[in-house]
């Protein structure tokens, strides 16, 4: 009697489990980011580019339009950073010279000790009230990635006779705290080639603030450019960055002229 009812106890449980997980969160299945592909890039020959210039510009998250990139539920660097811990996107050191040319992999287990920190604080233990020093582990906390720059190149091609850009590189940039608490810094992560991370960002939706049947993927909101940017530096003869020579409204009037500048080219290859 008894083994009968173990094996009944036993037969619920498992039946509980299987309708767990038979379960749609919705009233139906979403399957069409899942199974949704690239839409490969066309074949550009260096003979068709007669003009073209880099950019490198900045997301901040906490913009209002740039919200979707910190969305609780599934954040951009969620994606990211456990595609470059789990080794499926190859990601690039940031401290070497010239990061951004994706010169040094980083492996795997430096990826996973960034963000992650071991202090040592004093508090007083409640149960002796004597004062202790405790060894406290920080792990990466995905709400301090509050911007992320973008490496693209701007470009017009004489074959099909468009103006177009290509995304090159992304890195989230973190905040950096001290022991005590103190704002250190923005400090960018690591590298990722974007060619690279666009089959991975086919397969996961983006919010969309207007319409919960129709959710975009995260490479269309990339390849859409929906998102708010400020260019932070042009490929010039000094190579260096806005900052360097403007600071405060002046960096932003800079980084408004060179964005009117490619408007300006755009249009006026075009007469009629």
């Amino acid at each position: 009697m008894k083994k009968l009812l173990s094996l009944f106890v036993s037969a619920v449980c498992i039946s509980g489990i299987i309708q767990a997980q038979d379960v749609i969160d919705g009233v139906y299945e979403k399957v069409v980011t899942v199974e949704k592909g690239i839409i490969p890039y066309d074949d550009i020959r260096e003979a068709d580019v007669f003009w073209s210039k880099r950019i490198w510009r900045t997301i901040d998250v906490r913009e209002k339009m740039n919200l979707i990139f910190a969305y609780p539920q599934q954040p951009l660097i969620d994606i990211l950073h456990t595609a470059a811990t789990n080794g499926d996107l190859t990601v690039y050191d940031m401290t070497v010279l010239n990061a951004d040319q994706f010169t040094e992999v980083l492996s795997v287990e430096k990826v996973k000790m960034i963000g992650n920190s071991v202090d040592t604080i004093s508090r007083i233990n409640p149960i002796t009230l004597q004062q202790e020093e405790v060894i406290q582990v920080n792990e990466f906390d995905p709400a301090k990635v509050i911007k992320y720059k973008l490496k693209e190149d701007w470009f017009f091609d004489e074959e099909t006779s468009t103006f177009q850009v290509r995304i090159i590189g992304i890195a989230p940039v973190i905040e950096s705290y001290s022991s005590d608490g103190n704002y250190l810094g923005d400090e960018t992560m690591y590298w990722v080639y974007y060619p690279d991370l666009r089959p991975i960002l086919a397969k996961y939706e983006a919010y969309n603030t207007g319409n919960d049947a129709i959710r975009l993927s995260w490479e269309d909101i990339m390849e859409a450019r929906f998102f708010s940017s400020y260019i932070t530096k042009e490929s010039n003869v000094y190579d260096r960055v806005i900052q360097e020579y403007a600071t405060g409204l002046d960096a932003l009037f800079e980084s408004d002229n060179i964005k009117q500048k490619l408007f300006e080219f755009e249009h006026d290859l075009w007469s009629y």
